[in-house]
């Protein structure tokens, strides 16, 4: 009978030490996925739990003796030597390609000023545009506008000089007629005569300081300013008549004297080829010619004055009449398609009136012209 009853307990000791090695498996997996997911979830690391300790814990639940402590700092909470703990992150991680600048100083680079530079003024071209067209052997004055773009004043001892290409008769440099400061602009002339060929021509030109040191405009002032003109023949100056009264003679051998009108007229004509203009009445065809609009051989348009008229482009903004008295201008002839519409002209008519005109259409089958005219009274 002792045998009988010692098989039983035996068999229920046996099955109380399986279970709790099985729950103790379970409760190893279990920690095993809670801290996997604690180190994926949580920015702090969890320190891994020993399985050496987790036995021993058993064997001290199964024998009722308390368990060694763990010697590597596992479950103290202290870290490894060989396994430091990384502090996390706490904001998003910047990319490489990241180009933000959020809270950084932003330095922009500033090239530095020299001393002599130009730039060009608006409109750099205050005579003669590019590509003009001028009688073969016709003088005219090239006008420039430029600006001091660097920090040096331009003093009567700069000058403009010619660079290379085609110098057109000019003088090889040319001084400045004021001191120019910082900011400020200037309009700097040139006297140039077109050749005899027919063909384009160009002239590249630079400012000089006084030691003779060239430069230019642009950033680097290295480019030139230039002029450029197109010769073309067919068309010769028209010789420039004794100013004053117009002189008519009659059939009776008497000479009569036109007076000269003082009011000021303004108005609009719209001239045709082949057309005169009255520019101190402001009428077309009244044999009183002050400019006649005529087409060569090439078929290129021009104004050109007559009976001791002069004229001269002025640029894109209205002149006065203060303006066109200081203008350059000429007897040489202005070709229509070297202007473009909205350009400003000065006059001077043959009874030594002055006026302005601005070109505001060119009808392009025809070629009529509409000129918006101005012709100030006489002081």
């Amino acid at each position: 009978m002792a045998v009988k009853k010692g098989t039983p307990v035996r068999f229920s000791l046996l099955t109380v030490f399986v279970w709790l090695l099985v729950a103790a498996g379970v409760i190893f997996l279990l920690w095993q996925v809670i801290n996997r997911i604690s180190a994926n979830s949580l920015p702090l690391t969890t320190p891994t739990p020993n399985p050496t300790q987790v036995y021993r814990t058993i064997a001290a639940v199964l024998t009722g003796q308390p368990s060694a402590p763990a010697t590597d700092g596992a479950l103290t909470g202290t870290p490894s030597s060989t396994a430091p703990m990384t502090p996390t992150q706490s904001g998003p991680i910047p990319s490489p390609h990241s180009t933000s600048t959020q809270g950084l100083p932003t330095r922009t680079a500033t090239p530095a000023l020299l001393c002599n530079q130009a730039a060009a003024g608006n409109p750099i071209d205050v005579t003669i545009p590019d590509d003009s067209l001028i009688p073969a052997g016709q003088s005219f004055v090239k006008t420039w506008k430029l600006v001091n773009a660097g920090t040096c004043t331009w003093t009567t001892s700069y000058s403009a000089s010619f660079f290379y290409g085609d110098r057109m008769g000019a003088p090889q440099s040319v001084s400045l007629q004021e001191n120019v400061p910082p900011a400020q602009s200037v309009e700097i002339s040139v006297e140039m005569v077109a050749p005899t060929a027919p063909g384009t021509y160009q002239g590249n030109w630079k400012l000089a300081n006084p030691s003779g040191a060239l430069f230019g405009i642009g950033p680097s002032g290295e480019a030139p300013f230039w002029v450029r003109i197109i010769v073309a023949l067919g068309l010769t100056p028209t010789p420039t008549a004794t100013s004053g009264p117009t002189v008519t003679s009659t059939p009776t051998g008497e000479i009569t004297l036109t007076p000269t009108p003082e009011g000021q007229v303004s108005g609009e004509l719209s001239p045709s080829v082949g057309d005169s203009i009255d520019l101190d009445r402001l009428t077309l065809n009244t044999g009183a010619e002050d400019l006649i609009y005529q087409v060569d051989t090439n078929e290129y348009h021009w104004l050109a004055p007559q009976e001791g008229a002069m004229i001269g482009v002025y640029g894109n903004r209205e002149p006065t009449f203060a303006n066109c008295e200081s203008a350059n201008m000429s007897p040489a002839p202005i070709a229509v398609e070297s202007l473009s519409t909205g350009t400003f002209l000065c006059y001077q008519t043959g009874e030594e009136r002055f006026g302005r005109m601005l070109l505001e259409a060119v009808e392009p089958n025809t070629f009529t012209l509409t000129l918006d005219l101005l012709t100030w009274a006489l002081p």
